[in-house]
């Protein structure tokens, strides 16, 4: 996904100053690529968000006028659209996006930066994101606050922090069967769910995936409506009955209840396993049951959330990532 990009960046630099159009500024890596949270999928169901910024005076057609939104997307689709795509790329309300026949795709919000002048006569300048009409709106923002959100809550400091390892995990979760995914919250709304109702614990990572789980519930069962993060009275859900919401907090509650029995005094390693590959709808926890050395080879430890001698837990070990990972 990364080459993507940069091819991207590549081709459209090269699209824009072969139709005399103008420069971009900048380029910003945004979503969940950025915050480090990308979960891959086995079917390729994913993308990149990879954010391309103009400055406003440069947005100006033959005459002089200032181009609107959709003519800035379609300047960008196509420089972009070099004949070398089997589906071309394509305008939608808020990017351009650019498929790939392995089925991920990239997705370029197209931005302007305008200049503002304070009362004194100092310029500040804002991004305007090129949607159905120009709007205030800045991606990194949203990555800012992830990052501080995740220094602020993390009772860690390895291996990305803990709170984005448990947003990975649940995202995982949420693509853990394909029929989920046309009906489930978004993973920008996992996301903002996960740092409303964090419980981070140093000593269990198991632990803290369950009581995270257990807490987004709760929330969406007193409201469904999820706030955005970073734009003032923005929602990332629609409306009070949001259907997305909704479809996450009944998986979550089928998670909780399935996961009911590592509170039992009596139960076994087996078991244990055999709850979490049930939530996730896998053999990955039970296939590594038979030494450490296979538990320790996975990205996940098996895990029983009961407290009782010999349970075992998710690692909370260092690894060096070359490049944003979930639980591929």
């Amino acid at each position: 996904m990364r080459a993507r990009r940069d091819a991207n960046r590549d081709r459209l630099k090269k699209g824009l100053k072969g139709k005399n159009k103008p420069a971009p500024r900048e380029f910003a890596s945004q979503g969940s690529y950025a915050m480090k949270t990308m979960v891959q999928h086995p079917g390729k169901d994913y993308d990149i968000d990879d954010g391309v910024y103009f400055d406003k005076e440069a947005l100006v057609g033959d005459r002089g006028a200032e181009l609107t939104a959709l003519q800035v997307r379609q300047m960008v689709r196509d420089a972009l659209d070099d004949g070398s795509f089997a589906n071309p790329p394509e305008v939608r309300t808020n990017c351009v996006r650019v498929y790939y026949k392995a089925g991920y795709w990239v997705d370029v919000p197209v931005y302007r930066r305008v200049a503002a002048k304070d009362f004194w006569g100092n310029v500040a300048y804002y991004h305007e994101l090129a949607s159905g009409d120009w709007k205030r709106s800045d991606a990194r923002d949203v990555t800012a606050w992830f990052e501080t959100e995740n220094t602020r809550q993390s009772p860690d400091t390895g291996n990305g922090r803990q709170m984005r390892r448990v947003i990975r995990q649940i995202k995982k979760y949420a693509r853990s069967r394909e029929s989920w995914s046309s009906q489930i919250l978004s993973g920008f709304g996992i996301t903002k769910l996960a740092s409303e109702c964090f419980r981070g614990n140093a000593a269990r990572e198991d632990r803290a995936l369950y009581d995270t789980m257990k807490g987004i519930r709760d929330r969406l069962n007193l409201s469904l409506v999820v706030a955005h993060p970073v734009t003032p009275d923005g929602t990332i859900t629609k409306g009070t009955d949001d259907a997305r919401a909704r479809f996450l907090r009944n998986r979550l509650t089928e998670a909780v209840d399935n996961l009911a029995p590592l509170f039992d005094a009596d139960c076994t390693r087996a078991k244990a396993l055999k709850c979490w590959d049930k939530v996730f709808a896998t053999t990955f926890f039970s296939d590594r049951a038979g030494t450490n050395s296979q538990a320790r080879a996975g990205l996940l430890k098996v895990a029983s959330v009961a407290p009782s001698a010999g349970a075992f837990s998710f690692p909370n070990v260092p690894r060096v990532d070359y490049k944003p990972r979930g639980f591929g």
